[in-house]
């Protein structure tokens, strides 16, 4: 089984999010702000982040970007989960380092089938 931090503002987004991945077997952490992710980090390396774009302090690209650069969480797979869903935000997103990008409402079987694929489960 392998675990995701869930890292989303909206307690409605992070229920459903949490559930979803729950059901499909992931044991799941949680934050509700960057900076809350980056803490959560240094105590427990997720196998894998499911990151919100828009967040309280520093956004979602910002986590990204700075995990991505760290030798210690730089494997460490990211999926960012926004109501961003432009060409735009998702080039932007991968230029930051996400493995992938599902925009808002997510379809709950791609967003485990993507996790799995990431962690190898």
């Amino acid at each position: 089984m392998g675990m995701a931090l869930v890292v989303e503002d909206s307690l409605t987004d992070m229920r459903i999010l949490s559930s979803c991945l729950q059901q499909g077997g992931i044991s799941v952490l949680s934050a509700q702000s960057g900076e809350e992710a980056l803490s959560t980090i240094n105590s427990h390396i997720p196998d894998v982040i499911i990151l919100d774009v828009i967040l309280p302090g520093c956004s979602g690209f910002e986590v990204c970007r700075e995990l991505k650069n760290q030798a210690n969480t730089s494997n460490i797979p990211i999926v960012i989960c926004s109501s961003k869903g432009g060409k735009i935000d998702q080039y932007w997103g991968m230029k930051q380092g996400a493995d992938a990008y599902l925009a808002k409402p997510v379809d709950q079987e791609e967003l485990v089938r993507t996790v799995k694929q990431l962690i190898k489960l």
